[in-house]
């Protein structure tokens, strides 16, 4: 999703033609007449001029060489809003212009326009830094996989193939006992009975191994019983807060800079956004420079904690699409505080 990273404003006047060539990702979200008006009852009207062919797309004529001339790509026109003083004083835009490419505003009225908008951030979540090296991209993401911060030791466990082996070995010895009688009856034609001392020893060895059986079904119940199921609170707004995984280090508070992992889905399950390797998400929580779901649903994590995100849409990005996601969406966020500086 694309993040404003800086405020912009122009202002426009009439009779001059005003060349933008914005230093970064530029959005337009909103034109308006200024304070005061030179005509009351005229209207005003943006022109913006742009070239067809942004310069930073390759010709598939480069590849034949560099002999023929260059043709300077065609410039299209378009008029962006039209105001007039006491009935439509400004519009709301959502126009993109790209980095470092020519763009032309012309007024035709008298009253001066004015022009905001944010600086953006708008790198796809496939390209670098958050591309992702796998040859399998089917599957979803887990946050478990993302982070080196703590590393599980092996622990040593009684397996079933374990078991499986000491049946199999006191199996033959069983075997041999009632061999052993067998014979004992043919050389003396009587019943001869078995040693006590060999019952003595099944018996405890079966005594054992449904003691060891038992105490493992003991520590599987207390492990249960320990395991405390985390329950789903709603928030302000109607945005509902998981903690799968509650951190340890420092809490975050409104005014933070925090640093974030987090996996953006759909109420369908496909992801349309994500930070998962490589440089964090950064941004000031409660500073509006998010979506009112993130500010009012990370509030209160401690680093190193995890949790899930339902964002309904009023807290989100509303009737508007962006990018991937469509109108009225509610979105589910995975997110871990990795940082608070």
């Amino acid at each position: 999703m694309a993040v404003a990273i800086g405020l912009w404003s122009q202002k426009l006047t009439p009779g001059k033609a005003e060349v933008i060539v914005p230093q970064a990702d530029l959005r337009i979200t909103n034109v308006a007449l200024g304070e005061e008006v030179a005509d009351a009852s005229g209207r005003t009207t943006v022109k913006f001029s742009y070239s067809s062919i942004p310069s930073h797309v390759d010709s598939d004529d480069d590849e034949e060489g560099d002999d023929e001339d260059e043709v300077a790509p065609a410039a299209s026109t378009t008029i962006l809003c039209s105001l007039t003083a006491g009935m439509i004083e400004h519009a709301l835009t959502d126009i993109t212009l790209e980095q470092d490419e020519e763009y032309t505003f012309e007024l035709v009225g008298k009253n001066p326009i004015y022009l905001t908008g944010n600086y953006v951030d708008q790198t796809p979540f496939n390209d670098p830094p958050f591309a992702d090296d796998s040859d399998d991209d089917s599957e979803g993401y887990d946050l478990r996989d993302v982070s080196s911060d703590v590393e599980v030791e092996g622990m040593d466990l009684d397996t079933d193939a374990s078991r499986f082996e000491e049946v199999e070995e006191a199996a033959p010895s069983l075997k041999r006992r009632k061999e052993a009688k067998q014979k004992l009856k043919a050389e003396g034609g009587k019943a001869v009975p078995v040693v006590s001392e060999e019952k003595t020893e099944a018996k405890k060895e079966k005594k054992d191994k449904k003691k060891a059986e038992n105490i493992e079904e003991k520590k599987a119940d207390n492990i249960e019983e320990k395991k405390v199921k985390p329950i789903e609170k709603e928030l302000a707004g109607g945005v509902k807060i998981l903690d799968t995984k509650v951190g340890t280090g420092p809490m975050a508070k409104k005014g933070n800079t925090i640093l974030m992992r987090y996996i953006g889905k759909l109420t369908d399950g496909s992801i349309f956004d994500s930070n998962t390797k490589g440089k964090p998400f950064t941004f000031r929580l409660g500073a509006g420079e998010v979506i009112k779901g993130w500010d009012e649903g990370v509030a209160g994590m401690q680093v190193g904690g995890e949790r899930k995100l339902t964002v309904p849409p009023k807290m989100g990005y509303g009737k508007k699409p962006s990018g991937p996601i469509p109108p009225n969406s509610t979105l589910i966020f995975e997110v871990k505080l990795m940082q608070i500086k």
